[in-house]
């Protein structure tokens, strides 16, 4: 599986080096010595009549540079971090509310628990596309904090309902109101920050998911000893957390930018430093694009979508059913109701741990993101082997093997960074994010439902079928690590020079800038120097 022919190195925009001046795999005194191998010191300007060529200068200053990333560290950051921790915690307190009462209080019987866990991502399935355009048309600050606050009431409104249908039209709806703050908070970091500071920066604010769970678990334990009230105890860990989650909105409106242009954070000659970094060694300017088919097409017929998606569907079938049913399998293990949810906060913290020293690692190494995918799903395969023969195993064994599961969550924070490292073009990039969001969704609405009523407690088939899927996510990361290095090499072999996966491939006037020809839009697949992080 290779680019098509009609697109090959003759007629890709050349790109820069990395920042550093080395390329991946070889010290500069290897690149001195090797002449067939020369480092891309050129750029290529289209004209009317031929292309120009001109030295390329790096205009960034190191100091300042590293000064600008500090403060967009401290402005974007914790910002991306709370909300998403608002947004796991909205969305699994369903797990926690199902054994204080939900299920007996909304009167479901069989598989309806299953639906309601299931329908947020039937809602999040039908918005994710158009939502993954209208993020990078829209001001992008604004449109996330206007579904910020629609979530936030959507929660607060879920304590009101009595039976099946109510739950059914909150939950879907909070899936619409959601289905915006991942694929926007992706296309937020792709606008900030350079491919090698992309996974560490996904890993710190996606782990806001398992901080967002350990909060989540403390919430349900102290609402759990609420005696006396006359509402019931999940009725107020979804008012209070439909509340917060409101109010957060608020300071996110003023404090969350657009864009670069836009930062208040940052002077203006801090804001030219910030474009530049994501010029020379990020995926693309993101501002004054326009919406190019051509692009949706090469990122369908693009074979490392594939195996992209491929990761996602096998990692998130698992996802879904174990988050809708976490509490009640650790119930199955003996564990009363409130031991359940306390058990959640180690599990918790180990996950956030994985994913952000996953991120960090990622990050550091350009070749390690495929083999960290295959490392953090490993330990599931064991896990959801022992609990699908908790029979033939001792009792003690059981929660260890819960505990297991907690590395599967840091496979989708890797699985995004390679979309943003990989990916260039608006376009092309918004698709494969959209393919992997509708993917999300399919997973996550098919895994509540292998938890079969008729197997409760034990759900043998739901723990068998976690077992093939993570095996089978296993063999796609391994197939897609293989499939991007062939594919570095031959781009190599072509181009005759030495390209970088710390590189843009981004084309630049003199002054550094983007070009503002319309072309400077362009994918992966029509730069020279491109190489993709394994």
């Amino acid at each position: 599986m290779n680019e098509p022919c009609s697109i090959n190195a003759s007629n890709r925009r050349d790109a820069s080096s990395s920042l550093d001046g080395q390329p991946d795999g070889l010290t500069e005194h290897e690149v001195d010595d090797n002449p067939n191998l020369p480092l891309l010191n050129s750029r290529r300007y289209p004209s009317a009549t031929d292309s120009a060529l001109l030295p390329l200068e790096n205009t960034i200053d190191d100091e300042a540079a590293n000064k600008v990333l500090v403060k967009i560290d401290r402005a974007i950051i914790p910002l991306l971090f709370i909300t998403y921790m608002l947004n796991f915690m909205d969305k699994v307190i369903l797990s926690s509310a199902a054994v204080f009462g939900l299920r007996e209080d909304t009167h479901l019987k069989g598989q309806q628990y299953s639906w309601v866990g299931s329908v947020f991502y039937l809602g999040y399935l039908l918005w994710t596309y158009p939502t993954t355009v209208l993020v990078a048309r829209l001001p992008t600050g604004k449109y996330l904090t206007f579904n910020t606050l629609f979530w936030g009431l959507v929660v607060a409104l879920t304590a009101a309902c009595h039976n099946f249908g109510g739950l059914l039209v909150v939950r879907f709806l909070l899936g619409v109101a959601e289905a915006t703050i991942t694929p926007g908070f992706m296309f937020l970091t792709s606008t900030w920050y350079t491919r090698d500071e992309m996974p560490t920066r996904v890993g710190i604010w996606f782990s806001g998911n398992s901080v967002g769970g350990l909060v989540a678990s403390l919430l349900a334990f102290a609402v759990g000893h609420v005696d006396g009230s006359s509402i019931r105890p999940w009725r107020w860990m979804y008012i209070i957390l439909g509340t917060t989650t409101f109010m957060w909105a608020m300071p996110l409106f003023f404090l969350l930018p657009d864009n670069i242009s836009e930062a208040a954070f940052l002077t203006p000659k801090e804001r030219i430093i910030a474009a530049q970094r994501v010029v020379s060694s990020g995926t693309g300017t993101t501002e004054h694009s326009t919406w190019k088919w051509d692009q949706v097409r090469e990122c369908f017929i693009d074979p490392k979508s594939w195996f992209i998606v491929g990761i996602e569907l096998f990692t998130q079938i698992p996802n879904g059913g174990s988050q809708s049913f976490a509490n009640i399998v650790v119930g199955s293990f003996g564990f009363t109701n409130l031991q359940s949810t306390l058990i959640n906060i180690p599990y918790s913290l180990l996950s956030a741990g994985i994913i952000s020293g996953s991120g960090y690692l990622a990050g550091r190494f350009r070749t390690l993101n495929c083999i960290l995918i295959a490392v953090v799903i490993m330990p599931c395969v064991i896990g959801s082997a022992i609990i699908y023969k908790r029979g033939n195993v001792p009792h003690s064994i059981h929660l260890f093997a819960y505990f297991l599961l907690s590395s599967g969550s840091a496979a989708m924070p890797l699985n995004m960074a390679l979309v943003q490292s990989n990916y260039r073009g608006v376009a092309k990039k918004m698709t494969i994010t959209a393919m992997l969001f509708i993917t999300y969704c399919v997973g996550n609405m098919a895994g509540p439902h292998f938890f079969l009523k008729s197997e409760d407690p034990l759900y043998e088939t739901a723990f068998k079928a976690i077992t093939v899927c993570y095996s089978l996510a296993t063999v796609c990361a391994v197939c897609l690590r293989a499939y991007l290095k062939g594919l570095n090499e031959r781009r190599t072999r072509e181009e005759g020079v030495v390209g970088s996966a710390g590189s843009g491939g981004v084309v630049r006037d003199v002054q550094g800038q983007d070009s503002a020809d319309p072309e400077s839009d362009v994918t992966d697949w029509q730069v020279v120097g491109f190489r993709y992080r394994l």
